[in-house]
């Protein structure tokens, strides 16, 4: 999966978990199920809640080669928003595949990995971008800069406040109450090794993404089935039903799947479909559902939309 896909891949949800049609309450292995399925929504709410996380973005720049200066001023080239750093904050040199950040006299940032594997970094200049495989971010109060490398060459700069009013007031997300209709048994289809597949995004831009296989399930009576793109060796599935035009996000919604073992019984469960970050900010740019990945039943499960206010 390239880096511009994964960033928006990583993104969950959540809100609460109660019985419903579909869910017979009582039983050990159902209430087992929706204390999972709970768990899962609260992990993803604070996912997405979290600093740095997509409800905390701020501004998206994208720079071609060149020099930028960056602060709140109207005279740099990157402006962030008002209040969120100093008036100028330093260069950006984009050229050679990186972007090197130099920051003006007196000011200091510190990075911080996503991962939070490392001890952070105190900078005054610093290569941004060198094909490191996880994501940075450059830290001074409440700012945090990331710096990602798109494969056109283009370097994207999002800014992040740690005091985001979203952030802050989020009351979480809207689901459709659990039911184990929709945790359906699968068949998982593998296709040959390095096949790839055309994934637009919001955008209009094309990427070709390696395809795991075909997950093959039944829904309501329905037939259907759906391409899932490899993750890492799981499935990553992007997919549209009959509920995109009501009650879900209108694009699409996100599924990560364990990939089946030989042999192994195997479901998917849509009680887990989730809205890309683009239904939560203007600054992020999310896959589009292939085609075929378009289903032509309803599969009233997972996260509904109810608008996104940025």
């Amino acid at each position: 999966m390239t880096a511009r896909l994964a960033l928006c891949a990583c993104s969950l949800v959540a809100v609460f978990a109660t019985a419903s049609p579909g869910v017979v309450a009582g039983t050990a292995a159902d209430t087992a199920y929706l204390d999972e399925l709970r768990t899962w929504r609260d992990r993803a709410t604070e996912s997405l809640k979290r600093e740095r996380g997509w409800l905390s973005i701020v501004s998206r720049d994208e720079l071609t080669a060149g020099t930028y200066r960056i602060g709140t001023a109207a005279d740099n080239e990157v402006v962030l928003p008002k209040g969120l750093g100093p008036a100028h904050l330093g260069t950006i040199v984009v050229g050679g595949g990186k972007a090197r950040f130099t920051l003006a006299p007196g000011q200091k940032m510190t990075m911080v990995a996503s991962d939070k594997t490392t001890t952070p970094d105190e900078f005054t200049a610093r290569d941004m971008v060198a094909g490191a495989t996880r994501l940075e971010w450059a830290t001074q109060g409440r700012l945090s800069l990331q710096f990602v490398k798109r494969e056109d060459g283009k370097i994207v700069v999002r800014a992040a406040d740690r005091d985001s009013p979203r952030r802050k007031t989020f009351a979480g997300r809207s689901w459709y109450e659990p039911d184990t209709a929709y945790k359906v048994p699968a068949k998982f289809i593998p296709v040959a090794n390095g096949t790839t597949i055309p994934i637009a995004n919001v955008r209009g831009e094309i990427s070709y993404e390696k395809v795991a296989g075909t997950v093959e399930f039944t829904v309501n009576g329905k037939k259907m089935t759906l391409d899932a793109l490899d993750d890492d060796g799981d499935l990553f599935i992007i997919f549209r039903d009959g509920t995109s035009e009501a009650t879900t996000y209108p694009p699409g919604r996100f599924l990560a799947v364990a990939k089946p073992k030989d042999g192994a019984s195997w479901v998917v469960d849509f009680n887990k479909a989730y809205n890309p970050p683009c239904a939560f900010s203007a600054f992020t740019t999310c896959p589009l559902p292939p085609p075929q990945n378009w289903l032509k039943g309803d599969v009233a499960a997972g996260e509904k939309y109810a608008g996104r206010k940025s």
